[in-house]
């Protein structure tokens, strides 16, 4: 019964406030602390920070809060330099140095380790972050959310837990060209009276404004996604975009009618200039189509890459499996220093770019195939072709069991994990940990001011396997 009275106290209530001391950052960015033993998560609190708290949400097994005053502030606080940061979300940490933000995300992948790992950290070599010199003006693409506030046409996202449209005029972390394409496209759209799609009513046409630019190249690709196929004065649209914009080298109508989340629809029309846009990576060219995945962050890539190829310890006599391989980056930045490459996808289309890819580079030890690399690796080791090296870069939701399964059965020499997601990282590195050594994990900060962290990690088979 004195149990049970116990439990009920400790239980909190939506609307309470109370202190907490803020232990770590969470893997969203935000602080984590404990109140009666039980877990609380504050977005905007840091750690080693005391604040007061007010509840937001009480779940069974951990609560929300929101701060109501900082009693002390953390010493590596500072004051976000964008007007909008409270209101947008897009960004989980410009309160916080960028130099303790490297730190942070390290600590990140750490407490990852520490909770679906077994191997004890001090064991585990988790080196110091990887940053950016300039944190600022890095992503070339941006999909904003058009929309109208009080007959001005408006384009950004929605806001934090909110459904209204946060007008952004210049976001401090998408590349410049992205921002000055949306804004004149968005004086375009007004000066023309192009009807602007409503979400609630579901009328109007123009849903989304989507620009990349290829930042080495300075070209801008531009998708306007519509409800329907008409665009009326279409023509007129055309020339005042390619007239204020010369930059735009490609513009491309997307079609979604659909009640959706999901940015673009099936079908796509080419409506002026090329196809696709040109992008570099290191000595690697790129053709961009509108659907194509590519990085966001080109600088960071190429660090990234460096250290898959770094990791990979290459003598140019390796055979290597390029799993997850999508348009075949990955593959093609090792292929020079390897015997063979296989890539392995299961989209299609992404194929064919990676062969494109690798033919236009003139890489003819780079082969690929659709399909999944628990079906393809097995074959090929029964046909007599054992990888020495596999890659994997997999979704955020990590490999699949299966595949895992069958690298501990295929058993090549070394791995190199590249990760999105520690969590699903730590998980699958300690399935393959039956059969392999994790000499380090290196991560990478692809998204400053963001919780996302990248990491590279190389993984020995243990000696007698």
């Amino acid at each position: 019964m004195m149990k049970q009275q116990k439990e009920n106290q400790a239980k909190l209530e939506v609307g309470q406030t109370f202190p907490l001391t803020i232990k770590r950052l969470g893997i969203n960015g935000e602080g984590v602390g404990y109140f009666k033993r039980q877990v609380v998560f504050v977005p905007g609190a840091l750690p080693g920070e005391e604040v007061v708290v007010e509840a937001t949400k009480v779940h069974p097994k951990f609560s929300e809060g929101r701060v109501k005053k900082i009693r002390k502030k953390s010493e590596h606080r500072v004051k976000p330099p964008c007007p909008i940061y409270d209101q947008c979300g897009g960004c989980q940490l410009q309160h916080l140095d960028y130099r303790q933000q490297l730190k942070e995300k390290r600590d990140i992948v750490v407490q990852a380790f520490e909770r679906y790992g077994k191997t004890p950290i001090e064991k585990l070599n988790i080196k110091d972050t990887i940053g950016m010199d300039n944190p600022w003006s890095y992503r070339n693409k941006s999909q904003f959310q058009v929309g109208l506030d009080k007959q001005k046409v408006i384009a950004g996202l929605y806001g934090l837990n909110s459904h209204k449209l946060i007008d952004i005029a210049d976001c401090m972390i998408q590349h410049p060209a992205t921002s000055k394409v949306t804004q004149t496209v968005k004086m375009i759209l007004q000066d023309l009276k192009i009807s602007i799609y409503n979400e609630r009513k579901r009328k109007g046409l123009v849903r989304t404004i989507v620009t990349r630019v290829g930042v080495q190249t300075g070209e801008v690709q531009l998708v306007l996604i519509t409800a329907q196929k008409e665009i009326p004065r279409k023509a007129l649209l055309i020339e005042e975009i390619t007239k204020r914009l010369p930059e735009v080298k490609s513009i491309i109508q997307n079609i979604n009618g659909q009640k959706t989340s999901l940015i673009f629809g099936d079908e796509s029309i080419h409506l002026h200039g090329n196809e696709v846009i040109q992008e570099t990576l290191g000595d690697l060219s790129f053709e961009l189509s509108a659907r194509a995945f590519f990085q966001l962050n080109p600088e960071q890539t190429v660090k990234l890459y460096d250290e898959v190829k770094k990791a990979a310890q290459l003598t140019g006599k390796e055979k290597i499996v390029d799993a997850y391989c999508g348009v075949g980056t990955i593959g093609l930045w090792l292929a020079d220093g390897a015997a063979e490459i296989r890539g392995i996808e299961i989209i299609p289309e992404a194929i064919e770019d990676a062969k494109k890819n690798a033919k236009k580079h003139g890489f003819k030890n780079a082969t690929y195939a659709v399909g999944k690399a628990e079906n393809l690796l097995p074959k090929w080791v029964k046909e007599g072709w054992r990888p020495d090296v596999i890659v994997v870069d997999p979704p955020r939701t990590g490999c699949d069991d299966q595949f895992l399964q069958t690298v501990l059965k295929v058993k090549p020499k070394k791995m190199v994990y590249v990760s999105c997601n520690p969590s699903t990282l730590a998980k699958d590195i300690q399935v393959l940990s039956k059969l392999y050594k994790v000499e380090y994990v290196q991560p990478v900060d692809m998204f400053p001011h963001t919780a996302h962290v990248e990491c590279v990690s190389q993984l020995i088979l243990r000696e007698g396997n």
